[in-house]
């Protein structure tokens, strides 16, 4: 063993190990493109058929895991989620799954919200998947009592299948009677503080009529309403108020906000 020869022998081996090793680490530093990585895009909104080609430019592949989901806000066939998510780090070919608004909504069946609170039945809309509608008031000494529940402008009986997502229209009791409510001033406000004093009002936000001048109806200023609001005027509690909307520098010049 402590021939010139065997420690010869034994030098090699190690050098021949050394660069074995060397060579792998580099291959695989190589083959993973160690350090190399790819923005995830943000593909909510986006139409799967346009993905194609786009994710193939940024060496990316997707899939579709789930298209069950159901957003009525959004459109459909598009998707509603990813994972991984926007401005993920990721190599290249990474599989990005994606759930897809559904064309055809599930349906839920209706639950009874009779007899129960306001806020109980906004809490059990939003389990099933619903959507709360007008709130309308009728004489009754059972205040925010849900009297009735009513779907496109009709009864609706608890049980009765219906897509999710669908607006739910609740006639609640008032707590007095036959009760007026004065008209609020809405003049000068944008269309997210008028609705939100209309609510308060116990009203309801009637049509909303907009000139060529709206842009963003968020944006726009209230200068008309029907009723006007006048010294005196009421109305009963949950009858609406139509609203006329503008952007134009003429019309709400000099408007009170």
């Amino acid at each position: 063993m402590k021939t010139r020869l065997f420690l010869i022998n034994l030098a090699m081996a190690f050098a021949f190990i050394f660069i074995l090793l060397t060579g792998i680490y580099f291959w695989l530093d190589s083959y993973t493109k160690h350090g190399e990585t790819i923005s995830v895009p943000d593909l909510r909104g986006m139409n799967p058929n346009q993905l194609n080609q786009f994710l193939a430019d940024k060496k990316l592949r997707f899939v579709v895991i789930d298209s069950s989901m159901y957003d009525p806000k959004k459109p459909k066939g598009n998707i509603l989620d990813q994972d991984p998510g926007p401005n993920s780090k990721v190599k290249e070919n990474r599989t990005i799954y994606l759930a897809i608004n559904s064309r055809i909504p599930a349906e839920v069946k209706m639950p009874n919200l009779i007899d129960v609170s306001f806020r109980q039945a906004e809490a059990i809309l939003e389990t099933y998947g619903l959507q709360l509608g007008e709130q309308i008031y009728k004489p009754d000494l059972a205040k925010n009592a849900v009297l009735a529940q009513q779907y496109k402008g009709r009864p609706i009986a608890p049980g009765t299948a219906i897509p999710k997502g669908s607006e739910i229209d609740l006639v609640l009791g008032d707590g007095y009677g036959n009760t007026n409510v004065t008209i609020p001033n809405l003049i000068g406000q944008d269309l997210e503080e008028a609705s939100f004093v209309i609510k308060a009002s116990s009203l309801n936000l009637g049509e909303v009529f907009t000139d060529a001048s709206v842009k963003n109806k968020n944006a726009a200023i209230v200068y008309k309403q029907d009723p006007p609001a006048s010294e005196g005027n009421s109305i009963n509690q949950g009858e609406p108020i139509n609203l006329y909307i503008s952007q134009s520098p003429e019309k709400i010049k000099g408007l009170k906000r």
